[in-house]
């Protein structure tokens, strides 16, 4: 029982860990930058240098490089996970905490980015709107904009089943020896994860892009982010089937307590 109970504590303190990589990459990709472009805390650009002399700095180039490495290492992260052979390879080594070691793998290497990206200021924004009144409206435009996004993309993953995803339920049933459920489909999940859909990427791309400044390492991480997303992404028939069943389990739900209150009522 107790090897059972450590698989438990470390699968919590992975949902944890993906919680709180979620919670700054949304700062760090989104709401960080456009606050600065609102207090004026952080110079992005210098207008007032060539790109020819920009482009053959050798901080500035050394930066993109940093920054194009560890864009490839999230790529390579999550395209190597996906591979069968490598999912098939989890499930041997790790058994029930596969989903976990996917999930924190995941999560270490958007700390990775985060932590180690270079910002690059010393050459000129592709577009900066500074000139009132739309240095301020337009900060606020992009920041209602992209909480819209977020609330969207969160309400998307809402019809997922959470707890699967993150490796927490298979943890649960092998503590309780209770059978996996076929309907719960680890397997049909993850796949389904895998193709978020058009709105979702929708919303993604604007975030990526919609900013009051558009510094030159933030269009290399927009561009390569995007393109990925685009040529790695799509969404087929049996992915809009799945996110429909979700969406009825999830309203049944909310649909049991007024049954239960409707019939307590015919009783009476």
């Amino acid at each position: 029982m107790a090897p059972l109970t450590v698989r438990g504590v470390l699968s919590l303190l992975n949902v944890l860990f993906v919680f709180i990589s979620g919670v700054d990459f949304m700062r760090f990709v989104s709401f960080g930058p456009i606050y600065h472009n609102i207090t004026g805390e952080t110079t992005l650009c210098q207008d007032f240098i060539p790109w020819s002399v920009a482009l053959r700095d050798r901080y500035v180039q050394t930066s993109l490089f940093v920054d194009l490495g560890l864009l490839t290492l999230l790529m390579v992260q999550h395209s190597l996970f996906a591979w069968s052979s490598v999912k098939q390879a989890l499930r041997l080594v790790f058994g029930p905490l596969n989903r976990t070691v996917y999930c924190f793998t995941t999560a270490l290497a958007l700390q990775i980015l985060m932590r180690c990206w270079q910002p690059v200021t010393g050459v000129p924004c592709l577009w900066s709107v500074r000139h009132a009144p739309w240095s301020i409206w337009l900060p606020l435009l992009c920041f209602t904009l992209h909480f819209l996004c977020w609330a969207t993309i969160f309400s998307t993953l809402l019809l997922f089943d959470f707890p699967e995803l993150l490796g927490f339920k298979q943890i649960y049933y092998e503590c309780f020896g209770v059978e996996n459920p076929p309907s719960s489909g680890t397997s049909h999940s993850q796949q389904h994860l895998s193709h978020y859909g058009p709105p979702v990427i929708l919303q993604l791309i604007v975030v990526l892009w919609l900013l009051p400044a558009l510094s030159l390492d933030r269009l290399l991480m927009a561009g390569i982010l995007t393109t990925y997303l685009i040529l790695g992404h799509s969404a087929d028939e049996h992915d809009l089937a799945y996110f429909w069943s979700q969406f009825n389990i999830k309203m049944s739900l909310f649909s049991e307590p007024h049954q239960g209150s409707d019939d307590a009522n015919h009783k009476n």
